[in-house]
């Protein structure tokens, strides 16, 4: 994500997601933008760590594993439990199928809907054709809102009685859209960068300052309302462009979240089925690398299927956390958000 500022309001929210976030910058990078195969990586390796200090440390550990029956029922465990996990796949597989299955009429009535939302865009963006490409489709809208703030801003006299909030609206507005589609122009979609870039344009808040100033503001002039409403238009169709590309992006990591499990799975089973039918906790192999590294790793992996579905589901919840609202609904903490006296309403 891109740091940027919040604008020169001091009672307005930071732009960036990772500055809204009541979360640390390395909490919400492991949660957001790490890839998830290092993700999946690093929890492995704690998890074989964890338990090779743990199985170390322990006196009887070693003892334990190789008089009992421990390693047989561990692994019995692991076992069914990775089979419950394949079908715990099958079942997301078919989540994401039923989005795409349906009558010809549904399908018809989908795609009208999706040809007019971009019609809606490509008027709004002034293009004769929207983008086709989710980056770019996000980034006329960015673009857009960015030339109405500057009309509206250039429409204004620094004397005007409104100048203080159309500065703000604008000049947070205009560094955020900059950002944002610095952002935008390298993403592809598919990867988190799309969505990452969207999640940093704070237009929630923006519809609400937008709404606000022009039911206080006195006395502007056509030109100056004309954009204000243009980037109202342009504001509240973003916010559903941008809960599309999410869903559609949940479908995607969801099909690569079933395969990560699915080949994840494969190695798993087989190191359980070995360790309990071939190993023999008082034999060669345990001899040779010791009891508790041996029982450590083949954990570690039975384990891979479920650290697989934990990496690809932080992330997922923790981008549904963050968009919960679509629209002017601003769900954190946050000051200067005053509701407009009766007087300015009735304006």
């Amino acid at each position: 994500m891109v740091d940027g500022d919040a604008g020169d309001g001091g009672d307005q929210p930071e732009d960036t997601l990772r500055a809204r976030a009541d979360e640390g910058r390395a909490r919400l990078w492991l949660l957001l933008e790490a890839d998830r195969r290092l993700v999946v990586a690093g929890l492995f390796l704690l998890t074989f760590v964890t338990l090779l200090a743990v199985g170390t440390f322990l006196p009887d550990a070693a003892v334990k594993l190789r008089d009992g029956d421990a390693i047989g029922t561990l692994f019995q465990g692991f076992l069914a439990a990775t089979i419950t996990g394949v079908t715990l796949v099958l079942t997301l597989n078919q989540l994401v199928l039923s989005q795409e299955l349906g009558a010809v009429g549904d399908q018809r009535e989908r795609m009208t809907g999706a040809l007019d939302f971009r019609t809606d865009a490509a008027d709004l963006v002034g293009a004769p054709v929207s983008p086709a490409r989710p980056a770019q489709f996000l980034d006329a809208l960015v673009r857009a809102c960015e030339r109405h703030a500057r009309t509206i801003r250039d429409s204004v006299d620094e004397d005007h009685a409104a100048w203080a909030a159309v500065d703000d609206l604008t000049g947070s507005l205009i560094d955020n859209a900059d950002a944002v589609a610095a952002d935008l122009d390298d993403a592809q979609f598919g990867e988190f960068g799309v969505l990452s870039a969207a999640l940093d344009f704070n237009y929630s808040w923006k519809i609400f300052a937008a709404r606000r100033l022009r039911a206080e503001a006195d006395g502007l002039d056509s030109d100056a309302m004309d954009a204000l409403d243009a980037l109202l238009d342009t504001l509240e169709l973003f916010g559903p462009a941008r809960e599309h590309f999410k869903t559609l992006y949940f479908q995607w990591a969801l099909i690569g979240l079933s395969r990560a499990v699915l080949v994840a799975s494969l190695p798993a089973l087989l190191l359980a089925v070995c360790m309990i039918a071939f190993v023999d906790p008082t034999g060669v192999l345990a001899a040779l690398v010791g009891v508790v590294p041996l029982v450590a790793f083949a954990s570690a992996v039975a384990v891979l299927p479920f650290l697989v579905l934990l990496a690809y589901i932080l992330r997922i919840a923790t981008v549904t956390k963050h968009t919960l609202s679509v629209g002017p609904f601003i769900l954190r903490e946050t000051d200067g958000v005053a509701v407009p006296d009766d007087d300015a309403e009735s304006r």
